[in-house]
């Protein structure tokens, strides 16, 4: 008899406080759990979150993004869940979109599952839209298929597997380092239309520093799979 599918939400944030009420309060209809993973924010990101249902876990300093993300994949773990559906708290993914994820893991199976927002990428600023192709474009290449969108945050993934990818990364190259250590393990991986909201708030990430520590871990995964 198969076990059955428990999925939780798994939220990293950084001084969301504005967004992630209205983030938690969309997603609980949807799952039973949100864990909200407040990477050292300085609002009241944890405050809010609490408020809406979620359960707070908190990093007194920031750590990262990629770090709160697997902080909260392995929380989401030790409360039974099979699956965690991971989503930014700024409110640029849709609750409205998760159905797709739950009917594309029932049809395939996939460990992994990803939202492409190039289904409508004239939503996406123009500066992101070319940066998010050229990564894109770029971790394709190491892979050897086609990665329609790397850089989505909104993703749904398999609890049973996910440590076998022994992910390292602590800041925003999580989400690249998972497509690559999940083709290396020879995982099929399914990208699902998601439509986003863009703001105009300033970006969590610094183009030059996150540029280029993006660009050394490139390097590095590409001499990893060369070896």
């Amino acid at each position: 008899m198969a076990s059955a599918v428990v999925i939780h939400a798994v939220i990293p944030c950084l001084n969301e406080a504005r967004h992630i009420a209205a983030v938690v309060a969309g997603v609980l209809p949807h799952v039973p759990h949100v864990v909200v993973v407040d990477d050292g924010s300085t609002d009241d990101t944890a405050g809010q979150a609490t408020a809406a249902g979620a359960r707070v876990l908190r990093h007194p300093v920031s750590l990262g993004k990629g770090a709160a993300l697997l902080a909260g994949l392995a929380h989401a773990e030790s409360l039974g869940a099979t699956s965690a559906l991971c989503l930014d708290g700024d409110g640029q993914h849709l609750p409205q979109d998760i159905p797709t994820f739950l009917d594309a893991a029932a049809r395939t199976g996939a460990p992994l599952i990803i939202g492409n927002r190039f289904a409508d990428p004239p939503r996406m600023p123009l500066p992101r839209r070319v940066v998010n192709r050229i990564m894109s474009r770029l971790i394709g290449t190491l892979v050897g298929r086609e990665i329609p969108d790397s850089q989505c945050g909104f993703r749904l993934i398999r609890l049973d597997q996910w440590r076998r990818l022994n992910l390292a990364s602590s800041r925003f190259e999580i989400e690249s380092e998972m497509i690559v250590a999940g083709c290396r393990c020879g995982w099929p991986i399914e990208f699902v239309p998601v439509h986003a909201v863009y703001r105009d708030e300033t970006s969590k990430i610094d183009p030059v520093r996150d540029g280029w520590r993006w660009i050394r871990w490139y390097r590095e995964a590409a001499r990893g799979i060369a070896q």
